[in-house]
């Protein structure tokens, strides 16, 4: 490691995970390389100012987040990135504001194309009345919040709402954790997509009239054409 870390301040409870997030976002950031043995427990309590109990907290914290590995006589070692557990919510979360955020938008873009339409296609064939009911109460919200009086800073939890009541009405238990998991990348996703290409607006209003009428194949086109749009205002101008 080059450069050390900065004394950790805050709640004795939160310690280990601000070391933590200081740690991953070191890996993350690829300052601390794959295959690198990081600094022992000693010292890295010497450099964030905290007790052994907290580093060890952090560690095993990120060990179980696929970034680091604790081996006996060898050390912590950072792992290899096919290890990294990318679908966990705090790991997102510590990516945020790296310097390769918006190559990690691009991936979560891909991600959203592979799975995405289908989920759109199950929805409008499975949705029940209640989902459905639900749904509809999250889109004419978003079409207020797009109107001339409407608020638009609601727009990225009322996009994710809609997304994820889309993936609980695949009625697929496999769908079902993207909903949830996603969730901190989806609206940062969606509040950097919205200030580059707008709402889009009508391409959900596609997606919502295909669910509503039961229509899979219209679902599924429709939303592809969101994502491409996406796709569209997140290229280089």
């Amino acid at each position: 490691m080059s450069n050390g870390f900065t004394p950790i301040k805050g709640a004795a409870r939160s310690l280990h995970l601000q070391v933590a997030r200081e740690i991953a976002r070191r890996i993350l950031s690829g300052s601390l390389a794959q295959g690198s043995i990081i600094p022992g427990e000693l010292e890295l309590c010497q450099q964030f100012g905290v007790s052994r109990t907290a580093l060890r907290e952090a560690i095993k914290l990120l060990n179980s987040k696929g970034l680091l590995e604790s081996r006996p006589k060898i050390g912590t070692r950072v792992r290899d990135r096919e290890y990294w557990n990318f679908l966990d919510p705090q790991l997102l979360d510590w990516m945020l504001g790296l310097e390769n955020t918006e190559f990690a938008y691009r991936e979560f873009l891909a991600l959203r194309r592979a799975i995405e339409p289908e989920a759109a296609a199950l929805a409008a064939r499975n949705a029940t009345a209640e989902l459905r009911m639900r749904l509809s109460e999250v889109f004419q919200a978003m079409m207020a919040s797009v109107s001339s009086d409407g608020d638009l800073s609601a727009w990225a939890d009322l996009d994710m709402e809609f997304h994820r009541l889309v993936f609980l009405s695949t009625e697929n238990r496999f769908y079902i954790p993207f909903a949830n998991v996603l969730r901190v990348m989806f609206v940062s996703f969606i509040d950097r997509a919205s200030q580059q290409s707008g709402p889009l607006i009508e391409e959900h209003k596609a997606i919502y009239d295909a669910i509503m009428a039961g229509n899979a194949e219209k679902a599924r086109q429709a939303n592809l054409l969101l994502l491409d749009k996406y796709n569209q205002g997140m290229q280089p101008s």
